[in-house]
């Protein structure tokens, strides 16, 4: 993680109730945790083209990304390591209606898999989201 701060884009995408995460597991904290898909912004690199490309490299797949609807600042330890972010988040939408069908999809750069979570499930405490104040920015909009 280094001691810089890395800026990320997250992209929202929803189907009924649901939005698309991956399962993550601290093994220090012992705690398995989900967040939107998504990662680093390059330098000289838009938060939404990040989005784009991101979504290219982990699930094959295009998007198109929507509006921005926050930006959250993560300061954390991750397995014993601190970390800093800034997340641009974004609501997108996949080009392909089909991929909405699946209920899950492997991540191809990562041993993750993403699947459809219940947004109730985070509201309610029973899965934790990352990074903080998404569940609440969640909470505010529609």
């Amino acid at each position: 993680m280094g001691s810089s701060i890395r800026p990320i884009a997250l992209g929202l995408l929803r189907r009924r109730e649901q939005i698309l995460v991956f399962e993550g597991h601290d093994d220090v904290k012992g705690e398995t945790y989900y967040r939107p898909l998504g990662g680093g912004v390059e330098f000289g690199e838009h938060s939404a083209a990040a989005l784009v490309r991101e979504f290219r490299e982990e699930l094959d797949a295009e998007v198109v990304v929507k509006e921005r609807v926050g930006v959250l600042e993560n300061v954390f330890t991750w397995r014993g390591n601190p970390g800093h972010e800034i997340a641009f988040v974004y609501e997108a939408a996949f080009v392909d209606a089909g991929i909405y069908a699946r209920d899950e999809m492997k991540i191809l750069d990562d041993p993750a898999t993403a699947r459809w979570v219940d947004l109730q499930e985070f509201r309610d405490g029973t899965k934790i989201l990352y990074p903080h104040g998404l569940t609440e920015l969640l909470s505010t909009e529609q």
